[in-house]
């Protein structure tokens, strides 16, 4: 496996050094996720403008951490599990919706459990969705603006998830206390 340096604005391509100074900024720190990706500048830019879209998205913040851990665990990713753990409990997040993302069990609510049925629906078929399955999201009470946002979340999550596979990324020291591996 590759060796990627853990960048900070001393040792980053010039390009990137403001974008980690905006990670700083935003987190109180670099997030090793942002330090492996200021390797490419623009990775990190278009990481950081998606992730900002899908915040601002018609998702609540219940609904936003159903998209990315659904995504995270399905994509088996050992450095956002634990990261969006940490986020979510920021958010104000219950730890039963958390705890059921993470262990791969029934959701407490049947619409966010929807949500996590169309959000995987969307990773699983790349996209190709049978039309029952959009219908049931769309009877769960979802829109057509949010079928769009479930791709804008799963386009941010494909350049995080992606990046910690090949790069190893370590867990960040707030998070290590949420650990995760995928159940067998």
């Amino acid at each position: 496996m590759a060796t990627f340096e853990l960048h900070d604005e001393t040792t980053a391509p010039e390009a990137s050094k403001p974008l980690l100074a905006k990670s700083r900024k935003s987190f109180g720190m670099v997030p090793g996720l942002h330090a492996v990706m200021a390797e490419a500048p623009g990775l990190l830019e278009a990481y950081q403008v998606t992730h900002n879209l899908f915040q601002a998205s018609s998702f609540d913040n219940d609904e936003l951490t159903v998209v990315w851990q659904a995504i995270n665990v399905e994509h088996d990713c050992h450095y956002c599990v634990p990261a969006h753990t940490g986020i979510a409990k920021s958010m104000g997040v219950a730890d039963d919706i958390t705890d059921a993302l993470r262990n791969n069990t029934p959701l407490p609510d049947p619409r966010l459990e929807a949500l996590r049925t169309f959000t995987l629906s969307v990773v699983r078929n790349r996209g190709v969705v049978d039309d029952d399955t959009v219908q049931a999201f769309l009877d769960a009470g979802f829109t057509k603006r949010q079928i769009l946002e479930v791709v804008l979340g799963v386009a941010q999550k494909v350049m995080s998830n992606y990046t910690n596979h090949l790069a190893d990324t370590p867990v960040d020291a707030p998070f290590k206390k949420f650990e995760w591996h995928k159940a067998a």
